[in-house]
Parts: C-alpha cells; sequence; structure tokens
C-alpha cells in the first residue's frame, strides 16, 4: 500500500472515530467494551486450548 494512501486511510478512520465518540458518546463506549471483551475471551480461550493439549 503506498504511503500516500496509507496516511489517508489513518485519517479517516481517526476523523470517523472522533466523529463517533462526538455524535453518540455510549453506544461509542459500549463498541469498545464490546471488542475488549471479544480480544480478552479470545486470549482465554487459546490459554485453555493449549493447557488442554499439554495435559
Amino acid at each position: 500500500m503506498p504511503a500516500k494512501a496509507k496516511t489517508l486511510l489513518i485519517w479517516i478512520v481517526v476523523i470517523f472515530l472522533i466523529f463517533a465518540i462526538v455524535n453518540d458518546p455510549n453506544r461509542a463506549g459500549n463498541i469498545v467494551t464490546s471488542i475488549w471483551d471479544f480480544i480478552t475471551n479470545t486470549i482465554s480461550s487459546f490459554g485453555e486450548f493449549f493447557s488442554t493439549i499439554s495435559s
């Protein structure tokens, strides 16, 4: 990906995130919480999987 396109994409994402937070902060907070829960559950599941393999 060209450097200018990558920079533009990053700016678009940042502007969208700012807009989403300003427009509806409760929903933005719920989305972040959901993403965090998904990440922690995924890591926990991988840990559980590997602990059952080594048993």
